[in-house]
């Protein structure tokens, strides 16, 4: 008969390499409450579980994908019971997505204005079509 054993847990630094993060970021996001309490030694030291650890990469993911923390907070609070809050996520998720089509939209505008612009800059002889594009565009 065999046993599973647990991993070990891991420390903040430990923490830090395994996910791209910065330990200054791991103690934001448990002061936050985006990552509860953090188990700790008699002597303070934060040990991460597995659970940690699998509510980190969903924390990136969730980021990956624009979420704010204040979203990725209502996110976890649904994983907790996700068939309560389907529609829930379903609605945020399609906010999300509209988001996401507007800021593309605005980038395809932008990437057409700089093509414009550099196209013309490279036909000028004189002046710079780019400054004087961007002057014209004002605030």
């Amino acid at each position: 008969m065999s046993s599973i054993k647990k991993s070990q847990p891991l420390k903040i630094g430990d923490v830090a390499e395994l996910l791209g993060l910065t330990a200054d970021t791991l103690r934001y996001y448990e002061k936050s409450g985006v990552l509860p309490g953090v188990a700790r030694t008699a002597t303070g030291i934060r040990q991460y579980d597995e659970t940690d650890i699998s509510r980190l990469k969903f924390i990136r993911r969730a980021q990956k994908m624009n979420f704010s923390l204040a979203e990725i907070q209502d996110l976890l609070n649904m994983r907790e019971d996700p068939q309560h809050a389907r529609d829930e996520v379903r609605q945020l998720t399609a906010q999300k997505l509209e988001e996401t089509q507007a800021h593309l939209a605005e980038l395809t505008t932008l990437r057409n204005e700089l093509q414009l612009l550099l196209n013309l800059c490279r036909g000028s002889k004189d002046g710079c079509p780019i400054i004087e594009g961007i002057e014209e565009k004002g605030v």
